[in-house]
This record gives C-alpha cells, sequence and structure tokens, in this order.
C-alpha cells in the first residue's frame, strides 16, 4: 500500500485486537493498536489454559508479541484511550490520550525500583485477590517489558525508586501527553469484563470468601499467579475436597445479565480438570440449566464427564450461604431430574460469571445492541467491530471475527488511499 495511505486505528490490544492489528499490518497496511493497559494480552494473558486441548495461552501471544515487535508497520501505544473520533470513512481524525508509565524504555527490568518501593496497591492482573508494589511488572511475559507506576498509590513525595534506578528509567515528572492521528478505518476490539456477580445477593460473592468467580479460579490455578498454581481455599488456604460450579450466575436472568455468554459451561468444564489434576480425590459438582458446548466441544463435555467423580447437576442454585460452625459452604438448590430440592455441602464454590462488553466508552459512530455489544448488522463503513466486544465467544471465535475486521478496514484504507 501507499506509504502515504492513513493507517487504520485498533482500539484494544488483547488476543482479537492484536490479530487484527497483524492481519492488516501484514496486508499492507499501517496500523496504531492502542491498549488502556500497561501490557497487550488482555483477558487472555490471565488464563491458565484454553480449552479443549488444555495448552498455555502463553506459546500464541508469543508467537503475536513477537510478530508486532518485527513489524514496523504497527505502532502501539499503550495506556491509552480514544479520546475523539470525527471524520469520515477512509478520513477520520482520532484524537488519543496516552497516560504515564513513569518508566522509559531504558528499563532493563532489573527489579532495583521494586525493592526499594514502599507502597502497595491491589493487584488488577489478579482480580485484587493480590497485592504488588506501587512499581510492578503486569506478568512475566508483559509486553512491552518495562515496569510501571502507580502514582496513585504512592506516598507523597516518595521517590525511592527513582532513587534506585541506576539506569535513570524512572521519570516521575512524565505527564499525560496527547496525539492528533489522520486515520482510515477504526476496529474496536475493546474487549470484555466478567459481570458483577456481587449483585447476585443470594450467590454471597464477596459475603463468603470461599466463594470465588471463573476468572480468579484461573489465577488461582496460574503458575505465576498469588498461591503459586496452587487451588486453595481463600479464607483458610486449606486444599478443597469438594467444588462446586455454579453455571448462569446472574445470566440468563432478566433481573441480571439476560443472555447467554456461550463459553461458560465449556469454562467450567475445562476448571473441573483443574481440580481433578490436583486433588485426585476431590468430587466436583457442576449446577446448570442447560449445558451449552456446541459442536467440536462435545467430545470436551463427553471427557470431562466421563469422569465419575465430576456430578452434573440439572438445577437452577437458589442459595448459597456459610454454615458459621464449620465454614462449609451450604448450597441449595434443585435437581430437576430428580424432581427434588438439594443441599449440599462444598469446601469451594465458583461462580460462572458471563461476559459483558466493553463499549460504553466507544465514541458515536459505533452501533450497539440493547446488551452493548457492537451490532454487525448496523456497522457503519469504517467502524468495525470485532471480538467480545461484538459478541460473546471463544478465542477462535474472537480471532475469527477479528480477521474479518482487518479485512473490512483494509478494504477501507485501500479506498481511501485511491481517492485521497
Amino acid at each position: 500500500m501507499d506509504e502515504n495511505a492513513k493507517p487504520v486505528l485498533v482500539i484494544g490490544g488483547g488476543i482479537a485486537g492484536m490479530t487484527s492489528a497483524i492481519e492488516a499490518a501484514e496486508a499492507g497496511c499501517r496500523v496504531v493498536l492502542l491498549e488502556k493497559s500497561p501490557y497487550l494480552g488482555g483477558r487472555v494473558a490471565r488464563m491458565y489454559r484454553y480449552f479443549p486441548k488444555l495448552c498455555p495461552p502463553t506459546c500464541g501471544l508469543e508467537i503475536n508479541f513477537k510478530r508486532i515487535k518485527n513489524n514496523p508497520g504497527i505502532t502501539v501505544l499503550t495506556q491509552a484511550e480514544l479520546e475523539n473520533l470525527a471524520g469520515t470513512p477512509g478520513d477520520y481524525e482520532a484524537t488519543i490520550r496516552i497516560s504515564p508509565r513513569f518508566v522509559t524504555e531504558s528499563c532493563t527490568l532489573c527489579d532495583a525500583c521494586v525493592r526499594a518501593c514502599p507502597s502497595e496497591r491491589s493487584d488488577e492482573f489478579n482480580y485484587g485477590i493480590s497485592k504488588t508494589k506501587a512499581v510492578y511488572y503486569s506478568h512475566s511475559m508483559a509486553f512491552p517489558a518495562r515496569y510501571t507506576i502507580d502514582r496513585a498509590a504512592c506516598k507523597k513525595d516518595c521517590k525511592a525508586c527513582a532513587d534506585a534506578c541506576v539506569y535513570g528509567a524512572v521519570n516521575l515528572g512524565q505527564e499525560e501527553a496527547k496525539k492528533t492521528l489522520k486515520v482510515s478505518a477504526v476496529i474496536a476490539a475493546t474487549g470484555w469484563a466478567p459481570y458483577d456477580v456481587s449483585k447476585v445477593d443470594y450467590l454471597s460473592f464477596g459475603k463468603c470468601k470461599d466463594v470465588v468467580t471463573n476468572v480468579i479460579l484461573e489465577r488461582l490455578a496460574a503458575p505465576e499467579g498469588p498461591t503459586g498454581g496452587k487451588i486453595v481455599r481463600p479464607s483458610d488456604g486449606r486444599e478443597p475436597r469438594s467444588v462446586a460450579f455454579v453455571q448462569c450466575a446472574g445470566s440468563r436472568d432478566d433481573n441480571y445479565l439476560p443472555y447467554c455468554s456461550a463459553v461458560c459451561c465449556t469454562a467450567s468444564l475445562k476448571q473441573a480438570t483443574y481440580i481433578r489434576d490436583r486433588y485426585p480425590d476431590a468430587k466436583v459438582s457442576i449446577f446448570y440449566i442447560d449445558v451449552r458446548v456446541p459442536g467440536r466441544l462435545e467430545d470436551f463435555l463427553s471427557s470431562v464427564t466421563a469422569d465419575g467423580k465430576v456430578e452434573m447437576i440439572k438445577g437452577k442454585v437458589a442459595k448459597v450461604e456459610e454454615d458459621a460452625a464449620t465454614g462449609d459452604l451450604l448450597v441449595t438448590a434443585e435437581d430437576i431430574l430428580n424432581g427434588n430440592r438439594t443441599e449440599h455441602r462444598f469446601d469451594l464454590v465458583v461462580l460462572a460469571a458471563g461476559i459483558v462488553p466493553q463499549t460504553d466508552s466507544l465514541p458515536p459512530g459505533f452501533i450497539a445492541d440493547e446488551f452493548h455489544f457492537l451490532n454487525s448488522g448496523a456497522e457503519k463503513p469504517g467502524l468495525y467491530g470485532a471480538g467480545c466486544a461484538r459478541r460473546p465467544g471463544e478465542v477462535s471465535t474472537a480471532l475469527q471475527d477479528a480477521t474479518g475486521a482487518a479485512l473490512k478496514a483494509f478494504q477501507c484504507a485501500v479506498r481511501s488511499a485511491r481517492h485521497g
């Protein structure tokens, strides 16, 4: 493509955003990739295993990071957000706000700044179940490979990190910056967040320490997670002997999250294998309304449920509460197939929180449906959605969406170059 052609702007550096950026760039476009976090990788970077092969996501992320690093056509802006967008297809003006990292490219990851830092912050990467220093490195494969400083967590006038850095990589005087870019097309791959299941009062998330969500379990299972890969009860650090998975935790319910998030059933089956692999004597019960594992994932369902210590219970959970005397979690639920109401005791309860699209901060022009997913049926030329910003789905679905969005953006860029 003509080197003067306007670049494609991709919002979101998760698996979908990275894929869109790479595919568009390798087809000949220049690409600017925005990510509001200090690192690329999104939710996938926080996962322990993919389903159904149960392989780690690190290999796929490493390949994508390498493709981005080696492609001069891709400009990565982390801690960056789109503030305004104006114009028409092929000729947009984007205003981008970039928050300071306070650490420059001179960083060698020597760790001296972390050792010197006296302050702590809640670890967002681990969903707040652990802490880091105010100077932190998001995770072992973080890209760009640099520390970040959370100034809001720092003590007033503290300069311990700057004093400790012999490379001069800490710049506490950095300020917010703004860039204005001319772009040909915009891909929104802003990803998802887990539904706030604390809104579902009867499930007791936030009230009982041993009630966790599916995303938290991923971090407990991860070797570099807060427990070193040990799946234990948050209340006392004990290995669970019995675990309940509660499907549709607020999902498919007009009072909370009305739609199905498509992947929760398969994710819980995957996480059941985490428990069974680590604790051969542990029992797993999965409470479900319907099991939704389409196509190739049917075999995965069969393989997991063939385990005699994985029990599938068709019925909606009505209540989760803690037995004050024993610390056990009491789960009251329907058992539709047996036609009765049951009460079970568990050491740990895992809530399958649904997918909530992160599209509310997108500029006018992007069209969302009633659930805030970008509606591809009403897509405007030049503005495209990809991944879980467009619909809930697994990683392979997100990659297909991202490649399709890259093709549309490429076509828009070609047209604008020809007529510009």
